[in-house]
């Protein structure tokens, strides 16, 4: 395994300890502008039975001195690579918006390099990648990308970020929207394990449509979960969430059923 002090190591993509033991692991991808704090909640919610694994990207928290990525190919080769050591067993994949895309396409790159894929993928906050439109807020004046971004909510709201000091993250913020407003993939599914997608009742960047699409993206079984709440309707681990994920973790066979 490569040195920590590698930005390629394997540990520096996942927060915390290394995956190990028996707990079912859980690899959590963020929002765009997101990282492992959003997650912290969710290890106590599921916890010891679920080992939550969030993922790091260059460009923030522990990684910040890192250049973010700005092309999804290449960065999902290095998810692949960095979390090979630790598909010893069968785990699953949450993601979250630009998250979802994330998780899926590093599912994708595991089967295409002949490693174990997720039993399950969660997918939330997302418009179906068969549904991917090219659009240009990376693109936009500073003060113009700074305004979407607050109006938003998670990522200034959400950590209590005043506007000047999210300036600052303007560069990481900026290639996470490249990462999602250039993507592209092929209208054939691209996996065949179960997909759960989630989705927030008055989320005002997917649609119930658009996400219940996610239905395509698998020849697997298929299932849409709403949640009352906005697009960060899973902040802070609510119940109805850490309950929907027990229990779509039972169905692929990754935890006993009826554990609550």
């Amino acid at each position: 395994m490569p040195s920590a002090d590698n930005p390629a190591a394997p540990g520096r993509w996942i927060s915390g300890a290394a995956p190990a033991g028996d707990a079912v692991r859980l690899f959590c991808f963020a929002h765009a502008g997101g990282g492992a704090r959003f997650f912290l909640p969710w290890r106590e919610a599921l916890g010891p039975d679920v080992q939550v694994c969030p993922i790091v990207l260059p460009g923030r928290e522990s990684r910040l001195r890192e250049e973010p990525r700005t092309r999804l190919g290449p960065l999902v080769r290095e998810l692949s690579a960095a979390l090979a050591p630790y598909l010893d067993r069968p785990y699953a994949f949450f993601g979250h918006s630009l998250g979802s895309l994330l998780a899926y396409e590093t599912a994708k790159q595991l089967i295409v390099e002949g490693r174990p894929g997720p039993a399950v993928l969660l997918a939330s906050g997302r418009q179906a990648p068969q549904q991917s439109r090219q659009s240009s807020l990376h693109l936009l004046p500073t003060e113009q990308f700074l305004d979407h971004l607050i109006a938003l909510g998670g990522t200034a709201a959400g950590t209590g970020l005043r506007r000047r000091l999210l300036e600052s993250f303007v560069p990481m913020l900026r290639a996470d929207y490249g990462l999602t407003e250039t993507y592209r993939t092929g209208p054939e599914p691209g996996l065949s394990c179960p997909v759960v997608a989630y989705h927030g009742r008055q989320d005002p960047v997917a649609t119930e449509e658009q996400v219940a699409r996610w239905r395509e993206s698998t020849t697997g079984p298929f299932r849409l979960r709403m949640f009352d709440g906005d697009h960060f309707y899973h902040r802070d681990a609510p119940a109805a969430v850490t309950a929907a994920i027990r229990a779509d973790l039972a169905a692929a066979d990754l935890l006993p059923a009826g554990i609550p």
